[in-house]
């Protein structure tokens, strides 16, 4: 290997093929405190990890800590910088207050419907911020896509709430434990939508599989495509699920014992505690259920990719 040539670096230190090792890598590229590196202290890091490649020096912890800055930051497919409030190290700050007012009791129509907005907006922006992007979306596929993840979600969210409150044959007790429990289903449902609809594309399109070996450029998939929305999906409502649920149950429980007769203010703030503890805890461990660089043999994938071993870019 000349000296010019570019050596490949491990993309992560921890073994991805493992999900321990995965739950390991995103804790640290998941990390809030990433976020406070600006734009030129990112591409610095960026910088060095290129350095590293090109002068063949052993991986040293200035190495590492520059690779997770540019892990937590910088999108795998184009090399630019991920906008600040949808970066995945940005997930759990970005939807805390969004989050807090879904599962707020006894919301009225009216927050339903604003809370639910809210969320999906910000959904639409962290899918298509975190998006596989060798198959781009245009603008009028992403504002219809929005239209629908939106409409999904506040017709699920304000259509439950009835459905649970007409059923007399439920106790009190269990209407009240459905009706928290109303935001989880609208989010988890329309989550899936929003995550489908936004990436239509790579379905229709494929996606781009690498070699492997030599990382070459073999083309465009549509299975490969399914399976990476398939498992983001599926990553996404296995993140909502505790999040949506745990703090929604605890704080119902709280509200019957300890809390019961204190001040909404008070309550409100118990709540946030809850769902930021959730939320910053569950998070790694979500997004590690599947590989973001998933390998797989070439055989799963249409003709073309026959008796390779090929890679792509699953997305987040």
């Amino acid at each position: 290997m000349s000296e010019k040539e570019a050596r490949p670096l491990p993309h992560s230190r921890y073994n991805l093929d493992t999900y321990y090792g995965r739950v390991r890598h995103f804790f640290e590229a998941a990390s809030p405190f990433t976020l406070r590196h600006s734009n030129d202290e990112i591409r610095k890091a960026q910088k060095i990890v290129d350095e590293y490649a090109n002068n063949h020096e052993p991986l040293d912890e200035d190495f590492w800590c520059a690779k997770q800055i540019v892990d937590s930051s910088i999108h795998p497919d184009t090399g630019e910088i991920i906008h600040l409030p949808f970066r995945m190290s940005s997930n759990v700050l970005s939807n805390l207050a969004i989050t807090a007012g879904m599962l707020t009791p006894n919301l009225s129509t009216t927050g339903t419907i604003f809370w639910q907005w809210a969320n999906q907006s910000l959904n639409v922006a962290v899918n298509y911020a975190n998006a596989n992007k060798s198959s781009p979306i245009s603008t009028a596929e992403l504002m219809k896509s929005y239209a629908i993840a939106v409409a999904s979600s506040v017709s699920l969210a304000v259509g439950l709430k009835p459905l649970v409150m007409n059923r007399k044959s439920l106790a009190p007790s269990t209407k009240a434990v459905l009706l928290r429990l109303v935001p989880f289903a609208a989010v988890v449902s329309a989550g899936l939508v929003n995550v489908g609809v936004m990436r239509s594309q790579e379905i229709i399109k494929g996606i781009t599989v690498r070699d492997v070996e030599t990382n070459e450029d073999l083309g465009n998939s549509r299975r490969a495509a399914i399976k990476a929305v398939a498992e983001t999906g599926l990553s996404r409502a296995i993140n909502a699920t505790p999040i949506m649920v745990f703090p929604a149950l605890a704080l119902y429980k709280l509200q019957q014992g300890p809390l019961k007769g204190k001040s909404n203010k008070f309550v409100n703030l118990v709540n946030l505690g809850l769902i930021a503890s959730t939320s910053f805890l569950v998070l790694p461990f979500a997004l590690a259920v599947f590989p973001q660089r998933t390998v797989v043999s070439g055989d799963k994938l249409e003709p073309q990719f026959h008796g390779r071993r090929v890679w792509f870019n699953r997305g987040v």
